[in-house]
């Protein structure tokens, strides 16, 4: 395993961090533990959960996947043995974000945050979590899937500045190590770092976007700042919700695959998606590679990725995407990767 400085902090996270998002709803709580251990085994020591999980969401199992990581934490010395990342959700703002988690109303205030973050420390019977992020932010921005900014004037949204200041006394009071942000835009990255400066308040120090083969737009806006500022990425979707695996080509749904079970997600069903997957999986096999493993490999490879979230319903999965951590892709590949890239440029944003 290869490990990252965690913001400006002192800890060092392992470039893997395993995710937990189907725990609850594809998965048990047997096979939540089961995928806990193996990630321990070769080296993880981060696993990202929120208290929206498990996706997607539904009232009658909200708050499950913490409950099962919960339970594996309560194990004799397992707490010292892992750090452990959830987060808040935001408000309700879009029409698919839930609206049973806390009534929906979810701003980052102080009631708000103090609800969210009790109720995660409860469910994962700990004191404490080593990161906090918070979900989606306050106001409206193009996340998701949305590409255009559609700009909300007389939007009610509490300032970052506040919910930073709610943060702080957070870690004052032990609750919480460090803050992270998810799904955040280069300005609102920008105003939490003023925040920081202006107001001598705690600085963030991940940012959790999606970034993989079928989405780079991390690059092109975010990535400086994850270099100068120091505030890493944390990659979620590396696959795209299995797409790079190759598994739907040709429309293929197999049994029990996350695609084949839901309809909600299509934001990587679309024909330039799957033109494009073929190529990243003739790209591949040309090189001896599986493609799913190529995929988190190049992620693995960029200097401005803290960790990269893997998920897994099966150990084999699981494995097999641990195994990512062991390929070092040639400079001819990433060179044929980035040709694929400009033909078309995230086709999957």
């Amino acid at each position: 395993m290869q490990y990252r400085e965690l913001g400006q902090s002192n800890l060092k996270v392992s470039l893997i961090t395993l995710g937990t998002m189907t725990w609850g709803e594809q998965n048990t709580e047997a096979d939540a533990h089961a995928q806990i251990d193996m990630a321990l085994e070769h080296g993880v020591n981060l696993i990202d959960t929120a208290e929206m999980y498990p996706v997607p969401p539904r009232a009658e199992t909200q708050g499950l996947t913490e409950r099962y990581v919960g339970s594996w934490l309560k194990k004799p010395g397992n707490r010292e043995r892992v750090m452990v990342a959830t987060k808040a959700t935001g408000p309700a703002r879009k029409p698919h974000n839930p609206r049973h988690v806390r009534g929906g109303i979810n701003n980052f205030d102080r009631k708000g945050l103090t609800e969210a973050l009790n109720g995660s420390l409860e469910r994962l019977q700990t004191d404490y979590v080593d990161l906090y992020q918070l979900h989606w932010p306050d106001r409206s921005v193009n996340c998701f899937g949305t590409l255009n900014y559609a700009h909300h004037a007389d939007e009610d949204t509490v300032a970052i500045e506040e919910t930073l200041a709610i943060l702080a006394d957070f870690i004052q009071a032990g609750k919480i190590r460090h803050i992270g942000i998810s799904n955040e835009t280069p300005w609102g990255m920008a105003q939490f770092l003023r925040a920081t400066e202006k107001f001598n308040l705690p600085r963030i120090a991940t940012i959790q976007n999606p970034y993989s083969l079928l989405n780079r737009v991390f690059e092109i806006s975010h990535s400086e700042f994850s270099y100068r500022e120091q505030v890493g990425l944390l990659a979620y979707s590396p696959l795209a919700f299995g797409m790079l695996t190759g598994k739907y080509l040709n429309g293929a749904r197999p049994v029990g695959a996350r695609l084949s079970l839901f309809e909600r997600f299509q934001r990587y069903n679309n024909p330039q998606v799957e033109r494009v997957i073929g190529d990243y999986v003739a790209l591949a096999k040309k090189h001896g590679l599986d493609p799913a493993q190529m995929a988190l490999a190049f992620v693995n490879s960029r200097g401005f990725v803290t960790s990269n979230i893997i998920g897994a319903t099966t150990l084999q999965q699981l494995q097999s995407n641990l195994d990512s951590i062991n390929i070092t892709l040639t400079d001819d590949i990433l060179q044929e990767i980035d040709a694929i890239h400009t033909r078309q440029p995230n086709p999957a944003p």
